[in-house]
């Protein structure tokens, strides 16, 4: 009974261990030919196509609760000149890329988990190898490499609605100046913050597909293996977003120095 509980106990760990080498899998397999063109041209617009519109919109609410949090904030201290800059800089650094990666992860991630599961669960995958080919290669990188690449572009597109949802509720609701809270962008933003968010997009994006590809290709028990593997899928990538952007904010605030109004 103890060997079954040590083992229980341990399983997460060996679970970690699989992800990480089938991470590195993935990255040596991202520079053999020939590279599946279509596939991933196919993947990155299915992923945005589900992903886009639920990511508009939750950027306004976003982008608003941001605004006023922080704009009644800022007021205490009676610093309104500097609610713009705060709001930016929240949204560009944080909110952006942690909404994008949730919706990556939720809508792009669970339907990837959902469809190498299926093939798995079909033998399909058992069958590429048979034949030669590398499942890796041919279904796990241009997934990959669609995330990567949409999660940028939804990060920017977050980023825009979110600064524009916090000027209108600064604006319309805590009495806020449009030409203060236009003018105040520059006074503590600056260009590497940008660069941060999108890095965080780009990350974000790798790790929630590589744990949907990996439960996905992982999947066992039929139907319902492929309903938990999903589950897990959502549920592993959502703890890894979170501690990896803590680190990265971490990483980033040594290696640049805030600019000062």
């Amino acid at each position: 009974m103890s060997s079954i509980t040590a083992s229980r106990a341990l399983a997460p760990i060996g679970t970690a261990g699989k992800l990480f080498a089938f991470g590195l899998d993935v990255g040596r397999a991202l520079f053999r030919r020939p590279f599946q063109l279509r596939e991933f041209l196919q993947q990155a617009w299915f992923i945005a196509s589900v992903t886009i519109v639920p990511t508009a919109l939750v950027a306004i609410p976003f982008g608003a609760v941001i605004a006023l949090q922080v704009g009644g904030l800022i007021k205490q201290f009676g610093a309104q000149s500097f609610t713009g800059s705060a709001s930016v800089l929240a949204v560009v650094r944080e909110a952006g890329p942690i909404a994008t990666s949730l919706l990556i992860a939720g809508a792009g991630g669970s339907a990837i988990a959902a469809d190498l599961g299926a093939r798995k669960i079909r033998e399909e995958l058992d069958a590429m190898m048979v034949l030669g080919i590398d499942p890796i290669q041919r279904l796990v990188v241009p997934r990959v490499l669609a995330c990567m690449l949409v999660a940028v572009f939804l990060n920017g597109l977050v980023s825009v609605v979110g600064v524009a949802g916090g000027y209108v509720f600064n604006v319309v609701l805590q009495d806020g100046t449009p030409g203060a809270y236009l003018a105040s962008f520059t006074a503590l933003a600056q260009l590497p913050d940008l660069w941060q968010g999108m890095a965080k997009a780009l990350i974000f994006g790798l790790i929630a597909a590589i744990v949907a590809c990996y439960m996905g290709m992982n999947a066992g028990g039929g139907p319902k293996g492929v309903g938990d593997a999903v589950n897990e899928s959502v549920v592993i990538t959502f703890l890894l977003l979170f501690v990896v952007n803590f680190v990265m904010s971490a990483i980033y605030f040594q290696l640049v120095p805030p600019k000062t109004g």
